[in-house]
């Protein structure tokens, strides 16, 4: 298929102050480098040299063991170990991030097959930040740190991070209200008792530049410090203008380390200055046609150029997010253990991105035979939003006996406060853009506040308990219940005035002047959810289990958005959407434990799902089923050789309700019927280190919406990444990653409307020093 090349692919230059200005990843790579000079500097001064105090040794510690397997899970509600865990749990830990160096949580996520950012947005509202779905539904607001709720729509880094864990099927009795996929939950590092260094250097493509430092240093027997940083500034590989810059910063302390009690004090702060990407036009893709007999040459028209971007130079995507946490452990008996977790969190984002559709009345066409008179629209897509979270959670888990019943009951109480407030802004006006040859250089001016915003909050007191009773060698039953009562508030008001579906009558009030659309619309009530298994151990490292689990999510559980009455998905009146699982599945751990195998079938039914019907009007009658197979495979095949696998085989049907795909069929959206996910790496002799993976998603359906001409969908896809490793020394190893090896030409996601879409990365390269002490 032809592609129509832009003309203007303008370099990145650098003028002013900004030539000289050091980066973030500048500062850290200067200290990482400067970090083994003054190691030896300090081993190579005489002791009792004159007045000058001998400095302590450094401890050199080993790398890290070549396993991709993880024996539990971080959360002391999960009690068991994973080979135990009676449902699909897939845990990325921190050296199968490393050996791919993935940088978010998107690319990480990009192991568990099935799960990935494969919707491109609302008409012009695109996806920001690490918008997952999982098993047929959208999954980004049941992203948890350390078991705590996450609520902005940022990229989340893995600088600070040990291990990800993806827990499929419902999660209501774990986290409370969440998506019916299950959740995603980050575990933060901690100080440990040890003196270390790590740092990274990165260099690569698309003028990638990231530095990474984790330093740990013993304070005394019981005391620890931790020291975690990053800078990275990139370009995004095969799109022009669009890059990401962001640096963070996450010291923690910990205090009783080996004793009964224990203390951790933990702060974070990252910032990101990206800009936004809108996606490129579908035109010329598979099962494009034209938007109108009118248009009736765009049916014939060639892709235009991957690399276009379609914004303006005022086009930005900034954020701030910090967060402080302090958790408490009390040992009160060697099997009994309380702890307090109080954490503060809040995400700042300040949000301008030029979206476009190429529909019938978007598009001006000077002349049919010249593409380059072929221009459409630009409408500005804003985002001026505050999320912010506090937090106390108390646990208490225990094992204690009952005649000849073996009991481990983890049990707790949560208070959470969550609030979002999205400050109305007046948006620029854009010009218009060529579809084959974008001018990007355009500024439209900055966002400015106009007096209206929308507010919600929800407050949750909740009670849960989860135990695992161990009848005898071969049988386990575990079950888990949690109670929340919940209250969602919002109040929103919006600047008078303007044109279109969403405009509000000024009622003889200046044009601009903020008028109250909802006034104190509140949500309360109490969701039960709960969850059984059982466990029938076939061998003592192999067995069968069952499992059943409910989870609800509540009107405005998601985004803290309500509506007391009229054409609204997130009525008041409206019930909480329930799911419930189904899963038996057995787990393995082959070859002397190194190797954990499991398989699942699993079905997930969703009820009092919120449906637009034909005439346009919400109703709640739909609903959902997702049923399938999951494989996995994570460990050591031999001492050298590790992988990380799964597959998944996916039937999402809406079983009850209107079709929601473009096609007409009762698909789910942005689901992949097979998906299939390969790691593995290979330690040869020499210090010598091979290994690749590879990806395949199944083609997506997209939503419907009215669009006419675009695609249905997206096809299926093969990629394939690489790396190879040396280790020169005990201090430093090198590693090259090539991503997208054969340069496949592909579509990463796709929007509801099929105006747009997200092109696959094309090949790419970074090559890293880890540096270790």
């Amino acid at each position: 298929m032809s592609h129509i090349k832009s003309r203007k692919h303008a370099p990145r230059l650098l003028s002013g102050s900004a030539a000289f200005s050091p980066s973030v990843t500048t500062v850290l790579t200067g200290l990482a480098l400067c970090y083994p000079a003054i190691t030896l500097a300090q081993s190579a001064t005489p002791a009792n040299s004159g007045n000058v105090a001998t400095l302590p040794s450094v401890t050199v510690t080993g790398t890290a063991e070549n396993t991709y397997k993880t024996d539990a899970l971080d959360s002391p509600k999960f009690s068991q170990p994973l080979v135990d865990t009676t449902q699909t749990v897939t845990i990325i830990n921190k050296k199968l991030i490393e050996d791919q160096q993935a940088t978010t949580l998107t690319e990480a996520l990009r192991n568990v097959p099935g799960v990935g950012a494969f919707y491109a947005g609302e008409n012009g509202n695109t996806s920001t930040g690490d918008a997952v779905y999982m098993r047929g539904f959208d999954t980004s607001n049941s992203i948890f740190v350390d078991g705590i709720r996450d609520t902005s729509s940022v990229y989340h880094d893995m600088f600070n991070i040990d291990q990800v864990e993806v827990i499929k099927g419902p999660s209501g009795s774990d986290y409370g209200r969440s998506a019916p996929s299950g959740s995603i939950n980050m575990v933060s590092k901690q100080p440990l008792l040890k003196d270390s260094f790590d740092a990274s250097l990165s260099l690569g493509s698309n003028s990638y530049k990231r530095g990474t430092i984790d330093w740990n240093k013993k304070l005394g027997e019981t005391m620890a410090f931790r020291l975690n940083a990053f800078g990275l500034g990139t370009d995004v590989a095969g799109r022009d203008k669009v890059d990401n810059q962001r640096w963070g910063i996450a010291p923690s302390f910990a205090f009783g380390l080996g004793t009964s009690t224990r203390v951790y004090l933990d702060i974070y702060h990252v910032e990101q200055k990206n800009t936004p990407d809108g996606g490129v036009p579908t035109i010329g893709l598979p099962g494009y046609s034209a938007p109108s007999a009118a248009y009736s040459y765009f049916g014939s028209a060639a892709r235009a150029d991957t690399n276009n971007f379609y914004g303006t130079s005022s086009d930005h995507d900034n954020s701030t997010t910090d967060m402080e946490t302090l958790r408490f452990e009390h040992d009160l008996s060697p099997n009994t253990t309380i702890r307090n977790t109080t954490r503060w969190a809040r995400t700042t984002q300040d949000y301008l991105l030029s979206s476009f559709m190429a529909g019938a009345s978007n598009l001006t066409v000077g002349n049919p035979n010249d593409p380059a008179t072929w221009m459409m629209t630009r409408t500005p897509n804003s985002k001026d939003v505050a999320n912010e979270i506090l937090t106390n959670q108390t646990n208490i888990t225990t094992k204690f006996q009952t005649g000849s019943l073996k009991h481990d009951l983890s049990m707790g109480l949560e208070l959470t406060r969550e609030k979002q407030t999205n400050y109305g802004v007046t948006n620029p006006t854009e010009p218009s853009v060529s579809i084959y040859y974008p001018d990007s250089g355009i500024n439209v001016g900055s966002l400015q506040r106009n007096g209206a915003q929308s507010y919600g909050k929800t407050d949750t007191a909740a009670i849960y308990a989860f135990d695992t009773v161990e009848l005898n060698d071969r049988w386990q039953v575990n079950g888990g219940l949690r109670l929340d009562h919940y209250r969602t508030e919002y109040t929103s008001s919006t600047a008078c005035g303007g044109t279109g579906r969403n405009a509000v009558s000024c009622n003889g009030a200046p044009t601009g002047t903020p008028v109250t659309t909802i006034d104190g619309a509140s949500k309360s009530g109490n969701l039960l959810d709960w969850k059984l298994g059982v466990l029938y151990r076939l061998t003592p490292n192999g067995n069968i289990y069952a499992d059943y689990a409910v989870s609800q999510q509540p009107p405005g559980g998601a985004n803290f958005t309500l509506a007391e009455d009229g054409n609204s998905a997130n009525r008041i009146d409206f019930e909480p959407q329930k799911a419930k699982t189904f899963e038996v599945g057995t787990k393995w751990e082959v070859l002397d434990r190194k190797l954990l195998l499991t398989a699942a079938l699993f079905r997930t039914e969703v009820s009092n799902d919120v449906q637009q019907a034909a005439d346009g009007t919400y109703q709640q009658t739909a609903e959902k089923r997702v049923q399938g197979i999951e494989l996995g495979m994570a460990g050591q095949l031999t001492p050298n050789w590790s992988i990380s696998a799964g597959y998944t085989l996916q039937d999402a049907k809406v079983s009850a309700g209107p079709s929601i795909t473009n096609d007409g069929s009762n698909n789910l959206t942005y689901t992949p019927r097979n998906a299939f996910s390969l790691w593995s790496t290979y330690k040869l002799p020499h210090g010598f280190t091979v290994g690749g993976g590879a990806r395949y998603v199944g083609g997506l359906t997209r939503g419907s919406d009215g669009a006419a001409g675009t695609p249905d969908g997206t096809e299926s896809y093969w990629v394939f990444d690489a790396m190879a490793g040396y280790r020169v020394n005990k201090n430093l190893n090198l590693q090259l990653n090539v991503y997208n090896l054969f340069d496949k030409d592909y579509v990463a996601s796709i929007n509801k409307s099929g105006y747009r879409y997200f092109p696959g990365a094309p090949r790419s390269f970074i090559l890293t020093a880890n540096i270790s002490y």
